[in-house]
């Protein structure tokens, strides 16, 4: 059986919706699996600014924040981060700067991972969101699995992204072809660990 984690940050739950049809997709795919947020950095006025994210804070308050157990555990990973102009969140970064002593210890080498996001806008930034991140896997020796175009429902121009799943907030919430895309980018994370564990 393959141990999949699910670690993300979201602000305003679309990122957590995609991690949820993840951690769906990957129990139908036979994984084991720990859906995980990282740790919340903005301060409580920030959070309240905004109506939407105050109400995913509050309710995502009971699930389960990330350790670095969660990465030892696993054989392959999906990171789900908002982009940040262009790059991964800070949460998200702040929780991969706490990685050394796995890293140093090379119990992150041959580890699959893969990432999905949502921007606000259609350029936004969602190739080099994930792109960025994957800057981090190769230092870790990781393995870096992609949906790629390996299935015929990634040349949906809306749903295909060779890169990661991804989302665009301002177009509304998460929809159907966006759990599509998640879906596919699980069940190939999925498979690829089972083939290198031996499974």
């Amino acid at each position: 059986m393959v141990n999949l984690a699910i670690i993300h940050y979201s602000q305003t739950g679309n990122v957590y919706e995609m991690a949820r049809t993840a951690e769906r997709e990957g129990r139908d795919a036979g994984a084991e699996v720990r859906l995980r947020k990282v740790k919340e950095l903005a301060p409580p006025e920030a959070i309240a600014s905004n109506e939407a994210w105050a109400n995913h804070h509050e309710a995502s308050a009971d699930l389960e924040e990330a350790t670095l157990d969660d990465l030892e555990w696993a054989d392959a990973v999906l990171w789900g981060t908002p982009t940040r102009y262009g790059l991964p969140t800070a949460q998200i970064k702040q929780f991969i700067d706490t990685t050394g002593p796995l890293w140093q210890q090379g119990k992150l080498i041959d580890k699959v991972m893969s990432t999905f996001t949502s921007t606000q806008t259609s350029h936004g930034g969602q190739e080099s969101t994930i792109l960025a991140l994957n800057n981090t896997f190769y230092h870790w020796g990781a393995i870096i699995v992609s949906p790629g175009y390996t299935d015929p429902l990634q040349f949906d121009l809306d749903i295909g992204n060779p890169y990661g799943a991804s989302h665009i907030g301002g177009k509304g919430p998460v929809g159907e072809k966006n759990r599509v895309a998640v879906a596919i980018q699980t069940k190939r994370v999925v498979a690829v660990a089972g083939r290198l564990s031996g499974g």
